[in-house]
């Protein structure tokens, strides 16, 4: 059966037609959640004849919040763009009614009155003009400041390196009690990780930045005997430079200084209005998975990010997916469009099994491409997640946000096909795979990673990376038949293949490993690899390095170094 979606539609009509009629009394549905809906009742009533396509004819359509799929929506069903035209799922509201006037000696900045932010309703970090990501008032401009201490902690790089601090001092001349300082956010980079945290208040007598809440890390920096790297954003006072923008909250404003060419008349700006746009929903408790929901060739775009859920350990971990699923088996989103975002792209969670996230494009994320990520060993089995298929993926220009983000990110998960991917220009690992440190049982095994095309990624950010980062006990893994080449690191370890704590009975071979920061190939400490038939070559530091020799076996080898 078909069901069609048209911006012209009504959610009065039956869907059934894909225009509406001559006398205006029936045809397409105008909303995805309509159509959802109508299918929904068919089941219930009985009348459901699968499989269903629901066409979307093109344009735009703009979601305020997710739209949720539940086990009763579960169908042969495929979401799907129209024969030769292009639908738009977003999740952006655009700003109209400019103002123009001048700002810090600028010649000119556009001012929008918004009443919504002013009264707490909405608030945006993201700004999009003309499909193209805007850079929030930052000092400095490029670079970084550096703070000059921090209260209690030494700057050796292992000090308490757990344990997070909420206050630093800054270094003379580069911080000042800016306007409306609390909506400021610290941008520090240390280690492994960034992290993002409001800024609470500032002395200037000690210089004495206090911050909304403590660090996850402690805040030092890495093997150079120095405190972290930090930008500061939101800052009226940096607002000088075409492209610029920055929001008001107390006063509900939003200040952009265009570019020479842009006019309002000739110019779309979108705020997005929401997180996520799909939300996949199995209920776990109950074992009701939600079954058999496709989407195909759909663009999804205009997506925020917020501080919800802290900093991340490690590769932005807890950052969720613009399109999410949990206890989704057999659903697919195939040769999509996803861009303009604060999130990751896809999130494959608890209780997904056999899953396809195949031929689609992912750009311009404030996180990474896709994460994969059910239960632990310990955890309960309906959580478990793997079997997923994720191939022939384009990602790129990630990490906008959240730096230490990954191209594809699989921790606990098992049995997945990762594979005949390219991923490039993002500022952590292309893909890592396995989330448990040392020799504990995992889940993570019999993943194979296989034909990706990784490069040009780190860009001198931050340390400790991989362009194929492994971590755990993994057996039957397979690392096989990709390349990795341009992987710069910002202290230490660019590395190409980087076998990290405990990694072990994982199968690497027949990759093309070169120009790395660090070496090709690095294993932390582990036991039983096989590394074989590989092309280690040009690596900066070395092509092979062993961190940790242990009494058993680490590494059985053959390899191609030039």
């Amino acid at each position: 059966m078909d069901i069609y979606v048209s911006t012209k539609g009504n959610d009065n009509w039956s869907g059934l037609l894909p225009d509406p009629n001559n006398i205006g009394t029936d045809g397409p549905v105008a909303t995805i959640e309509r159509a959802r809906n109508i299918i929904r009742e068919m089941k219930y009533s009985g009348k459901f004849d699968g499989p269903a396509n629901v066409w979307l004819r093109g344009g735009r359509y703009a979601v305020e919040k997710p739209i949720t799929f539940k086990h009763e929506d579960s169908a042969p069903v495929c979401y799907k763009a129209y024969p030769g035209e292009q639908p738009i799922i977003h999740g952006g509201k655009r700003i109209t009614e400019w103002s123009i006037d001048t700002v810090a000696g600028s010649s000119k900045c556009w001012i929008a009155d918004i009443p919504e932010v002013r009264e707490g309703k909405w608030y945006f970090r993201q700004l999009f003009v003309n499909g193209q990501r805007r850079q929030r008032a930052k000092y400095p401009k490029s670079g970084f400041y550096r703070m000059e201490s921090v209260p209690g902690l030494n700057s050796d790089p292992w000090h308490n390196y757990r344990d997070g601090q909420d206050a630093f001092v800054a270094t003379e001349g580069d911080f000042k009690k800016w306007k409306n300082i609390s909506d400021i956010e610290l941008v520090t980079f240390h280690k492994w990780i960034e992290e993002r945290i409001p800024i609470k208040s500032y002395d200037e007598t000690s210089r004495l930045v206090t911050l909304s809440r403590k660090s996850t890390m402690a805040l030092n920096d890495d093997f150079e005997g120095k405190y972290p790297r930090y930008y500061v954003e939101n800052v009226f006072e940096a607002l000088s430079e075409s492209g610029e923008w920055y929001l008001d909250r107390k006063m509900g404003k939003v200040y952009y200084i265009p570019f020479p060419d842009e006019e309002p008349d000739n110019t779309e700006v979108f705020a997005p209005y929401t997180t996520q746009l799909i939300k996949i929903e199995g209920c776990l408790f109950s074992e009701k998975y939600v079954e058999f929901i496709n989407f195909e060739d759909l663009i999804f775009e205009y997506a925020d990010w917020n501080l919800n859920n802290g900093s991340s350990v490690q590769a932005a971990h807890i950052i969720p997916g613009v399109i999410s699923m949990e206890g989704a088996r057999f659903c697919a989103i195939k040769n999509c469009i996803i861009r303009h975002a604060g999130f990751y792209g896809v999130e494959i969670a608890n209780g997904c099994i056999g899953n396809k996230i195949t031929g689609n494009e992912i750009f311009d994320m404030g996180a990474g491409g896709i994460k994969v990520g059910g239960s632990d060993a310990e955890g309960y089995r309906t959580k478990l997640t793997g079997n997923n298929i994720i191939t022939d993926n384009h990602i790129y220009s990630a990490g906008k946000v959240f730096y230490s983000s990954c191209g594809i990110l699989s921790m606990h998960s098992f049995g997945n096909d990762i594979s005949h991917n390219h991923i490039h220009d993002l500022y952590y690992s292309g893909i890592s795979c396995g989330w448990v440190w040392g020799y504990k049982e995992s889940v993570s095994k019999n993943n194979r990673i296989e034909k990706n095309y990784i490069h040009d990624i780190g860009h001198g950010l931050l340390s400790d990376m991989g362009g194929i980062y492994l971590l755990g006990v993994q057996p039957g893994t397979v690392v096989r038949g990709n390349v990795v080449h341009d992987i710069e690191k910002y202290c230490y370890g660019g590395w190409g293949i980087y076998t990290d704590e405990g990694s072990s009975h994982i199968l690497i071979e027949n990759n093309i490993c070169y120009r790395t920061g660090s070496q090709c190939f690095h294993q932390h400490y582990g036991r039983e690899n096989i590394v074989r038939n590989n092309v280690f070559a040009f690596g900066r530091e070395g092509n092979v390095a062993l961190s940790r020799m242990e009494d058993h076996l680490s590494i059985s080898n053959k390899y191609i170094s030039l």
